[in-house]
């Protein structure tokens, strides 16, 4: 039998786990869940390895899986580990959100051949007054509650509104809930949850008599202590519409060797036998960024499925490979494949209006590619800039009958940033 335990620690994930849990998952039918609030219409890279875990564990073990939307709870906002309070969100926002990340996540399991339930929790908050609430409290005291870890920072730090303190005892309703109506006996969340998740099992024990269990999952940070999934633009976005699909594979393909080792067993779909052979092999070349590229395959095929992996790939090979410009416009679909990469579309007309590469530039890639004239003044006094894979400088001629011969411009600046121009 395959056991999860000891696969997430040797994958260095595993955080805290209720006692017995192994005994407990040998002995019975388990249904399983893991949950978010919809703070923004798409989940990102952050959300992924309870996701990953969820997905694991349906193929593994055969687990019921369950993902719980905070269609409710979003109107509050944990505040585990937050060192202010969240601001609240109107529920038209709410609602908007929750359906977002409902077929997100439904888009995910289905493209991976893996089932999984949506629940959110507005179904049993919207009919439930405020008394009733109340004396679902009964089985929570405020000393019990006040020594979660995520709320005793907080109390001790600025204070904590009684909104906020809260929280904890709606999460620990939502298992009571979920246990009840579907039968769900084990919770899942990263470590900032674990006070939330011991809540809800104990008022379980408390109130119906019932053995429910749950275990939490480390929190990802890189070797220089930032927090996994950020970048210098932002959170990395499931959503292909907030983070295109290109730039998504090349988050994996940038992760730099101090990390690539523990993120790759981390996120790996791969079991571990599979994942020590490549790693091998890796520390044999390492130049050749083995771990980085499998990562970014199977990452990108997992949320954007195989024909935008495909892409991905193709899309890397002509900006990074060694293919000229009289290559590159004979691939097959070269037009749509360029969408996958920062872009926009032009009239072929406009193209001219202008009089030199600088007045082109300033006019198409401001806002995509620079930030400013400045900027393209000080990148092309330096060559930096490549248009349709030939360096430009201060003396070179715009011709805009050239820039027309094709249905697209690839502007490059450095070694790594791309823009492509469609032209209509």
């Amino acid at each position: 039998m395959f056991d999860i335990f000891l696969d997430l620690e040797k994958r260095g994930i595993l955080k805290d786990k209720t006692s017995n849990i192994e005994d407990f998952i040998k002995n019975n039918n388990i249904s399983i869940y893991c949950g978010t609030d919809p703070t923004s219409d798409s989940l990102h890279v952050g959300h992924l390895v309870p996701i990953i875990t969820l997905y694991r564990l349906n193929k593994e073990l055969n687990f019921k899986c369950y993902f719980l939307i905070g269609g409710a709870t979003g109107m509050i906002g944990d505040p585990s580990f937050k060192a202010g309070e969240r601001s609240f969100l109107d529920l038209k926002t709410v609602e908007y959100n929750s359906l977002s990340i409902e077929k997100q996540i439904k888009d995910i399991f289905k493209k991976n051949n893996s089932s999984i339930e949506i629940i959110n929790n507005s179904e049993w908050y919207k009919n439930m007054n405020v008394i009733d609430f109340l004396r679902e409290g009964k089985y929570l005291t405020v000393n019990y509650m006040s020594c979660k870890e995520s709320v005793k920072k907080r109390i001790a730090d600025d204070g904590m509104s009684f909104t906020e303190f809260s929280y904890q005892l709606l999460q620990a309703y939502d298992f009571l809930y979920l246990n009840e109506k579907y039968n769900i006996n084990i919770q899942i969340g990263g470590a900032d949850q674990w006070g939330n998740i011991t809540a809800g099992i104990d008022i379980i024990r408390k109130k119906i008599n019932k053995n429910v269990h749950g275990f939490s999952l480390k929190l990802l940070t890189k070797q220089d202590g930032n927090k996994f999934g950020k970048t210098e633009s932002g959170c990395i976005w499931l959503d292909k519409t907030k983070t295109l699909p290109y730039d998504f594979f090349q988050f994996w393909i940038n992760i730099p060797d101090s990390d690539i080792y523990n993120l790759y067993k981390v996120f790996s779909l791969k079991n571990l036998d599979e994942i020590n052979i490549l790693i091998q092999k890796h520390e044999k070349n390492p130049k050749e960024n083995i771990l980085q590229k499998e990562l970014a395959k199977e990452m990108t095929h997992f949320i954007h499925g195989e024909d935008e992996m495909k892409n991905c790939i193709t899309v890397s090979d002509i900006l990074f490979g060694n293919l000229t410009f009289d290559e590159i416009i004979k691939i097959d679909n070269i037009y749509n494949l360029l969408k996958n990469i920062n872009h926009s579309t032009i009239e072929k007309n406009n193209l001219d209006n202008y009089n030199s590469y600088y007045e082109f530039l300033c006019n198409t890639c401001i806002g995509q590619l620079f930030d400013s004239k400045s900027e393209i003044n000080r990148c092309i006094a330096n060559n930096m800039i490549l248009v349709n894979k030939k360096k430009i400088n201060i003396n070179t001629e715009y011709i805009a009958e050239d820039l027309k011969k094709n249905n697209f411009i690839l502007i490059q600046s450095g070694k790594k940033n791309y823009f492509s121009l469609l032209l209509k």
